[in-house]
């Protein structure tokens, strides 16, 4: 098949019409349908269009890995006509197109990019293949691409993996706001009181005011559960020779981070959820008096969803320019793209830190 060539009058156009069509060198790349998801905002990439990036790509000021290079050739579009010297200014840097609305739609077909299409087959669910890729997986599943990922052959339970955000608002908040009012409610009536089982003389009160240094605590104590699930769990090094662990890795975390855009699977379903947020809140009820554990529970389960929430945001949301969440943005896609061996926190750095897994600050760039 003839490769496609991409004239400068249809590059124009394109831009014109509101794409985002980009060269490197003489290549041609259509990122429209990724403009939104790039970490230093949309419109670095829209001032842009039409031009040569290379210079970008190999910075200074901000170098791109090569699994961002790789991400790139997903939207491959052709190789540029050769250019009459009239025609040199479409590729100057700071020539901008005056933007209308962008399309739904290029029309353009892009070049296949896969080069892992050879260990698994797409058209099939990638749960039960990835166990086979042995000593493959770990680079593989570190090798991330832009398209939609099927887990289960079964239309029911595939549909049952997947959740949208706004679910994790729906189940979660109400919970976190009941709980919240329940315990001030029962504070504020005085009759709770620490070491009460142990001594009635010696006993603690504990006051209405209490519940917010405890909630307060809960959700410090959930940032570190973050941390520690996601580096240890999420992050853990499955044996080549162990299917099982491998099929376990990447239901849990490794289909994310070969689908980083996946939308359906940012946030965690409310189901597994409960399996791990109701013991936690059993246990709690067991070790300490009832409306004190569950005041610490509300501000961890409150931390849990902040932690979803700003999971999503990292990857869809446009933070402000220079802001906190711009800075975070960079630092959690530097932790997809190029450093996947630190940087594991995801509401904060508070724990990479101490624990010596914060991703170099020479290795962030706030575009």
């Amino acid at each position: 098949m003839a490769e496609r060539r991409v004239t400068a009058a249809e590059l124009r156009d394109r831009c014109s019409a509101g794409a985002c069509w980009l060269l490197r060198g003489s290549s041609v790349y259509d990122v429209s349908s990724f403009v939104k998801f790039h970490p230093g905002g949309e419109q670095l990439l829209q001032d842009r269009a039409g031009t040569d990036i290379q210079r970008d790509l190999d910075g200074p000021p901000h170098r791109h890995s090569d699994n961002a290079l790789r991400w790139l050739e997903q939207y491959y579009v052709g190789e540029m006509e050769p250019e009459e010297p009239s025609q040199q200014h479409l590729r100057e840097r700071g020539n901008h197109y005056t933007k209308k609305s962008p399309p739904s739609s290029s029309g353009v077909q892009f070049k296949t990019f896969y080069p892992e299409t050879d260990l698994v087959d797409w058209e099939k669910p990638l749960l039960w293949q990835v166990g086979h890729l042995r000593e493959k997986y770990d680079e593989w599943v570190h090798q991330p691409v832009d398209r939609p990922i099927r887990l289960f052959q079964s239309d029911l339970v595939e549909w049952c993996s997947k959740t949208a955000w706004y679910i994790v608002l729906a189940v979660w908040a109400p919970i976190v706001l009941y709980l919240t009012w329940y315990c001030l409610s029962e504070l504020s009536q005085g009759e709770t009181r620490l070491f009460s089982s142990f001594t009635k003389e010696f006993s603690i009160p504990v006051p209405m005011f209490c519940f917010f240094p405890l909630f307060c605590i809960g959700t410090l104590v959930w940032t570190l559960m973050e941390y520690g699930i996601h580096r240890y769990i999420f992050h853990m090094n499955p044996p080549a020779s162990n299917y099982f662990l491998i099929t376990l890795h990447f239901m849990l975390h490794g289909q994310h981070h070969k689908a980083p855009f996946d939308s359906s699977r940012l946030v965690f379903p409310p189901v597994p959820a409960s399996f791990v947020i109701i013991p936690l809140y059993l246990v709690l009820q067991v070790v300490l008096p009832p409306v004190v554990g569950l005041s610490l529970f509300v501000g961890g389960l409150f931390g849990y969803v902040a932690y979803d929430m700003t999971h999503y945001y990292l990857h869809y949301g446009s933070p402000t320019k220079g802001s906190y969440l711009a800075w975070l943005k960079s630092y959690h896609v530097r932790h997809h793209f190029e450093h996947q061996k630190t940087g594991f926190g995801i509401t904060s750095t508070l724990w990479d830190r101490p624990f010596n897994t914060l991703i170099p600050e020479d290795a962030i760039k706030d575009y």
